[in-house]
């Protein structure tokens, strides 16, 4: 085979080749079916938003739960989904150092109620007891020194030689010290029976009073360490876990690397509601209050749901809920209004879930 019939085959094979490459690129691909039938406007002149399902409140949105409290969580009493009623403990934080400072604070107030019991059932008997033993001590240490007073006065009466003056002073300024200690001694014992000073009863009340709150302000702090249902509802999130640390700011998410709140709580009841987001730039379109219809599409499903106007939040606000297209503005504002409907069995939807809603005009 020579040289040149083998170039030959060689460019014809590369032309064969370069066709079929060509018309492989060239042949029109069927377009893929839809994973779901695209959200079909159900009015003749309808107002598109994109809305979120929650829950169903009369105010405001789902009930985000924060404790009032840091530390770490050592009990979790309930799970996603279940059911609670207001004042139902959900978790536990670790309350250590507040137990034991409320127990500080408990036995200091029970001592300053023990000191002002004992200032109200003053004098004590033993007390008033020693009070009139001292009186009476010092009365005949005085009759005893005024008898030898007397007797040295009378005898330099008779002969002021028998006795010397040094002497008769002596004796004479002992009995009116002795006399002076009668009248403290007596003092004492007027002061012992009086009992407590009315000023140190008052004192020790205003002590007893401070360390009471004192008590009741921590065991109220407490009282917080344990986390518990603000209402009735469901438990629609639960982003605590044992042995994580809470605070006010709530938990921290290490996939979002923000602060989420301890629990979500719903009401749990028969509706739910939607909060759909109209652009501003088609306000003057929307219907008044009390003629909005419109119409839900679940994303996914053929599903349409007939919602109920409940109110329009009177705030425009920037738009928050983002649908990831390419083209949405995230510089859009948007009025915030609110539907709600009855939950059907035959359809799942859960608070959270992203919806199309159409308004009708």
């Amino acid at each position: 085979m020579t040289p040149g019939r083998n170039f030959l085959i060689v460019a014809a094979a590369g032309l064969a080749l370069a066709l079929i490459v060509a018309f492989l690129l060239n042949r029109p691909n069927r377009p893929q079916p839809p994973a779901f039938q695209p959200a079909a406007n159900p009015y003749a002149q309808a107002i598109y938003a994109e809305g979120i399902i929650e829950s169903d409140q009369a105010s405001g949105e789902n009930v985000n739960i924060l404790p009032e409290v840091s530390g770490p969580v050592v009990a979790m009493l309930v799970r996603e989904g279940d059911r609670v009623h207001a004042g139902q403990p959900l978790f536990a934080i670790d309350d250590s150092v507040q137990r034991a400072t409320t127990e500080q604070d408990r036995l200091q107030a029970e001592a300053a109620l023990a000191t002002l019991d004992e200032l109200k059932a003053e004098p004590r008997r033993e007390t008033l007891a020693v009070a009139v033993a001292q009186l009476d001590q010092a009365q005949a240490n005085l009759t005893t020194l005024a008898r030898q007073r007397d007797k040295l006065q009378a005898s330099a009466a008779l002969d002021p030689r028998s006795v010397s003056r040094n002497a008769l002073d002596s004796a004479i300024d002992a009995a009116k010290a002795a006399q002076t200690a009668v009248e403290v001694a007596q003092r004492q014992l007027d002061l012992t029976k009086a009992g407590a000073w009315t000023y140190d009863i008052q004192n020790q009340q205003a002590q007893f009073a401070a360390l009471s709150h004192a008590y009741d302000s921590a065991k109220a702090l407490l009282d917080k360490f344990v986390v518990k249902a603000p209402a009735d509802g469901v438990i629609l999130a639960m982003n605590a876990a044992s042995g994580a640390y809470v605070s006010p700011q709530g938990v921290y998410d290490s996939y979002t690397q923000a602060n989420e709140p301890a629990a979500v709580l719903g009401p749990g009841s028969g509706t739910l509601a939607v909060r759909c987001y109209v652009d501003e730039i088609l306000l003057n379109r929307l219907p008044k209050g009390g003629n909005i219809k419109a119409e839900m599409i679940v994303r996914g499903s053929a599903a349409h749901v007939p919602l109920q106007f409940v109110r329009i939040q009177p705030y425009v606000t920037p738009k928050i809920e983002l649908s990831d297209e390419r083209q949405e503005r995230v510089d859009l504002r948007v009025l915030p209004v609110i539907f709600h409907f009855k939950t059907d069995p035959k359809i799942k939807l859960y608070p959270g879930q992203l919806v199309d809603v159409y308004v009708s005009e």
